[in-house]
């Protein structure tokens, strides 16, 4: 006969112990696992709360980024739009990284990509060859066409080409480091959120390991008193019984009385 695996009861429910909803069980997280400060904002409000209490992973993701508002507002002041993304993203333990580059690269415009391009190959070893060359080819044509030369020297409609080049090439390259420093701005606020972030997480991890630790030493010290006192209970030895007292011997009876 195949062994009987138990499966879990996945419909058994219980009761929050702050909202009073009857949810499932794996919904609900003990108060003694929460962190320290989260489980001290907890007491403030509900001090009858006990330390076995059940709540609702809801309730606590709520009352999470309420207590991370609350961090941030005591030691930065009011909160900026960033730190608040944050709060909320740890309570609903969502990421918050993102590929800057690519969703940069997906919103631009055929001009910005066309100016990124232009400014990429002008600012490459690939444009200064090209470019000597071309300078070094003109200038011989026309110093070996001598009087037939359609710009002898000193080359005026040469120096005139390079000013509408340079005109047209420094405008685009200011377009191109404007978005870069967009693109810079961008990936320094998301390097910014995660590591706030991580930060309030490893923060919140030692409170909770702290707070996990202080408890399993409790507990740890019951265990042991209990067994301090098991191990006094069998030390002692048994009382001896009392001796009873002995029992008188009875009297013989009396003899019946002669007739007379």
């Amino acid at each position: 006969m195949p062994p009987r695996h138990h499966t879990p009861d996945h419909a058994a429910r219980g009761v929050c112990a702050l909202t009073g909803r009857e949810v499932p069980l794996r919904d609900l997280v003990p108060f003694y696992a929460l962190s320290a400060g989260l489980a001290e904002m907890i007491r403030h409000d509900r001090p009858e709360i006990a330390a076995d209490a059940l709540i609702d992973r809801r309730e606590v993701a709520r009352l999470r980024d309420r207590h991370i508002r609350d961090l941030l507002a005591e030691e930065r002041g009011e909160l900026t739009a960033l730190e608040a993304d944050v709060a909320r993203s740890i309570a609903q333990a969502d990421t918050i990284s993102t590929d800057i580059a690519a969703a940069y690269a997906g919103g631009r415009s055929f001009g910005e990509r066309l100016s990124d391009g232009l400014a990429s190959f002008g600012g490459s070893w690939t444009f200064i060859t090209i470019f000597a060359a071309v300078l070094v080819v003109w200038m011989a044509i026309n110093v070996a066409m001598a009087a037939r030369a359609f710009d002898p020297y000193p080359f005026i409609l040469l120096n005139l080409v390079l000013s509408c080049l340079a005109a047209i090439q420094a405008p685009i390259i200011m377009m191109s480091q404007k978005r870069q420093e967009t693109k810079d701005r961008l990936r320094s606020e998301s390097d910014y959120r995660v590591n706030l972030k991580a930060e309030l997480e490893i923060r919140s991890l030692h409170e909770k390991l702290d707070h996990l630790l202080s408890h399993q030493w409790q507990r740890l010290a019951e265990i042991q008193q209990m067994q301090v006192e098991i191990m006094q209970e069998r030390s002692v030895p048994p009382r001896p019984p009392e001796p009873s007292s002995p029992v008188p011997p009875a009297s013989p009876p009396a003899p019946p009385p002669t007739p007379g």
